[in-house]
């Protein structure tokens, strides 16, 4: 007995120092500076690196609650997230539903849906730019000179609700492959027995959708939801890059920070929206445990 307690405690302390260094990573990367975060969201810091951050304690979080611009950023990225992780969504299950039937020339279209999701995100920003340039655009050729939608070209990323619409688009249309590859998954691992015994009892189609293939994709689809909540709470680089009339949270975080300069206010954003964001995964884990 005294060896075999010998040997578990040898072989407890060989496993901790083959965890270690993943330890020391994580500590590292991930913990360190969330919590140096924290701390730098209640002081005031200089943009001198020799004078030291002063500390102010919640006056930070005590002007995000009184600044309008932020609860207009914060307002504005709960519509823009709720609308964009709708249609993806949306657009990926009613694509993965298509591409889940057998018909010629079905591998093909199915590598053509992923492009727009591999293909670099300064390249489509770019082509999207360009086809609705106010002067030789192909948006404005076809809405103006063709469709008569409009009488004059419109200012499209220059407009507030124009470039709000356009940026909702652009996430929808370049993020849907993402959705479209975990649903066809999820729809691929479905026993065809059950669609089988589904159609001897008299079910359409409409009623195998809602009985069989939205509860066995469910879980992928609540996944979903939650992962692109997440990652367009955070969005900046694509918003950025095609407009600067769409100040949701990454881009107003952005110029809190590399515009005026005030890190300890950008860092009490940060804390803020890692709050709200903890708050909702929470919220829809509690919801889903109840299925």
């Amino acid at each position: 007995m005294p060896r075999k307690n010998t040997l578990k405690k040898a072989e407890a302390r060989l496993g901790f120092l083959f965890i270690l260094p993943s330890l020391i990573l994580i500590a590292s990367i991930i913990i360190y500076p969330l919590c140096y975060n924290i701390v730098l969201s209640f002081h005031k810091v200089a943009l001198n690196p020799l004078k030291q951050p002063k500390f102010i304690g919640f006056s930070n979080y005590m002007n995000l609650l009184t600044d309008g611009d932020f609860i207009k950023s914060l307002m504005l990225t709960f519509l823009y997230v709720i609308i964009t992780v709708a249609t993806s969504t949306t657009v990926g299950l009613l694509i993965a539903l298509l591409m889940n039937r057998k018909f010629k020339g079905r591998g093909i279209a199915r590598s053509l849906v992923i492009l727009p999701y591999v293909a670099p995100v300064i390249s489509l920003v770019f082509v999207w730019q360009y086809m609705f340039n106010g002067i030789y655009g192909v948006a404005n050729y076809l809405t103006v000179d063709k469709l008569h939608i409009f009488n004059a070209a419109p200012a499209w990323f220059d407009h507030p609700i124009l470039s709000m619409v356009l940026v909702i688009l652009f996430d929808t249309w370049r993020v849907f492959p993402y959705s479209f590859m975990m649903i066809l998954a999820a729809l691929q691992a479905i026993d065809g027995s059950l669609y089988e015994a589904a159609m001897i009892d008299g079910a359409g189609s409409w009623k195998q959708f809602w009985a069989i293939t939205l509860p066995e994709i469910a879980p992928v689809l609540g996944s979903l939801v939650v992962l692109r909540s997440i990652w367009n709470f955070y969005k900046f680089d694509d918003v950025y890059l095609l407009t600067k009339q769409v100040p949701i949270m990454g881009v107003y975080l952005y110029q809190t920070a590399f515009s005026i300069y005030d890190f300890g206010l950008a860092a009490a954003i940060t804390v803020a929206l890692f709050i709200i964001v903890m708050t909702f995964v929470l919220f829809v884990k509690r919801k889903v445990s109840r299925i």
